[in-house]
């Protein structure tokens, strides 16, 4: 049993790394992947040919001349397969069909309503539902990302406090319907997967991806690989207690983080600031005050308004500060804003370097980047695609 299962593992080694390399190196042949991967060339053709079979990859012409028979390419068949990536952390839950370049294909938003428990559930049923109907490819499996305390290695949402989820067994359940593999993480450090795989100017380095939507958290990529804790509950920055005394959170504690810069924060305080200035363009762009909405906010300071200033200002120093706490942490990385936080543009990035420097060494914050995620509204689908792709075909280094 013993030697059986070492070569098992020796055959899912060997296909991964040829799999992976051809993905990396975008066109190549049989005999340069022998050559970096160092197997031999019977093993690369034997792998090679089992994944033509699959349809995973094909033949794509041939090198140039070096004077002997040219090298037939090969390639990844981008479009040979689907993937489910599902991103459940905003006020409507959304998916998307890719293919296995991350490339979106298809997309499905389905709104909450105000559901939780049971029938936010049911809301992931429909989803994967009209997802699967869309597929046109043979599925490679689900890949989501989970707002609240979530056990990445058995599947479990421990707690959700914005959806009522306590100990869902999120993966059983879906595996169990669709007959799929399902792979999952926290929303923010799916997020934090799909910067570090799919976005732009990427050199590797140690990332943190701050993400501020309907929750707030932090997801953390050390070393290539996903910090997810021990076992889960890294980057949790949204329910640290910033405001003595103010006000309760929905995990129960009063004064969190997620309570002053969330997007429900935001409208709150843009909300009372336009009631005590009436000259506020927020006035001027609404009918009263009770109609503001993140929306409004935007559109209010692109056109310069000081109550929307004011309120982005806050914002971004109470940003800061939990900035400042990861960097004393971690030491220097880059430290990336997601969400739609990211519409206050350099002001709200100037506002958190301030709040770095006057919280945090002078030395750390100069070695630290802060900016926005290159790969905007959709990062957290990217980031269950990179997860689904890790996990099921062995593509990045980035869990472990």
């Amino acid at each position: 049993m013993t030697k059986k299962a070492t070569h098992e593992q020796t055959r899912i080694h060997n296909t991964r790394l040829v799999f992976s390399t051809i993905y990396e190196r975008g066109e190549i042949s049989r005999a340069e992947i022998a050559r970096v991967t160092h197997l031999t060339r019977p093993t690369v053709s034997d792998v090679v040919a089992e994944l033509m079979d699959a349809g995973l990859i094909e033949e794509v012409g041939h090198a140039p001349s070096t004077g002997g028979k040219r090298a037939i390419l090969l390639r990844v068949d981008a479009d040979s397969r689907c993937l489910i990536g599902i991103d459940l952390a905003r006020e409507d839950f959304r998916g998307a069909l890719l293919n296995l370049r991350g490339e979106i294909k298809h997309r499905v938003s389905l709104p909450l309503e105000g559901r939780d428990g049971d029938a936010a559930l049911d809301v992931v049923y429909a989803l994967v539902d009209a997802l699967s109907a869309a597929a046109q490819y043979p599925l490679l499996g689900i890949g989501i990302g989970a707002p609240g305390l979530v056990d990445a290695v058995h599947g479990v949402i421990h707690q959700a406090v914005n959806l009522n989820w306590r100990d869902v067994h999120l993966r059983d359940l879906l595996q169990d319907r669709y007959r799929l593999p399902v792979y999952m993480a926290n929303d923010c450090q799916v997020a934090a997967l799909g910067e570090y795989t799919f976005g732009e100017n990427n050199q590797g380095q140690d990332l943190v991806v701050i993400h501020v939507g309907k929750g707030v958290g932090a997801g953390i990529v050390l070393g290539g690989r996903l910090f997810h804790g021990n076992p889960l509950g890294a980057g949790e920055i949204g329910h640290v207690t910033v405001v003595e005394n103010g006000e309760r959170c929905q995990c129960g504690n009063t004064g969190c983080l997620e309570t002053v810069i969330n997007g429900r924060a935001i409208v709150r305080q843009a909300r009372a600031l336009a009631q005590r200035m009436p000259q506020s363009i927020l006035n001027q762009l609404t009918p009263n005050p009770d109609a503001i909405t993140f929306e409004t906010v935007c559109e209010a300071f692109a056109e310069g308004d000081e109550a929307a200033r004011q309120v982005i200002y806050e914002v971004g120093q109470y940003i800061g500060a939990a900035a400042a706490n990861l960097v004393a942490v971690l030491g220097g990385c880059r430290i990336l804003l997601a969400g739609r936080i990211t519409c206050f543009g350099s002001f709200l990035l100037d506002v958190v370097r301030e709040a770095m420097t006057r919280r945090a060494l002078a030395a750390l914050v100069a070695t630290s980047e802060i900016g926005f995620v290159s790969t905007s509204a959709d990062i957290i689908l990217l980031g269950a695609a990179a997860l689904l792709l890790h996990e099921e075909l062995g593509l990045f280094p980035f869990s472990g």
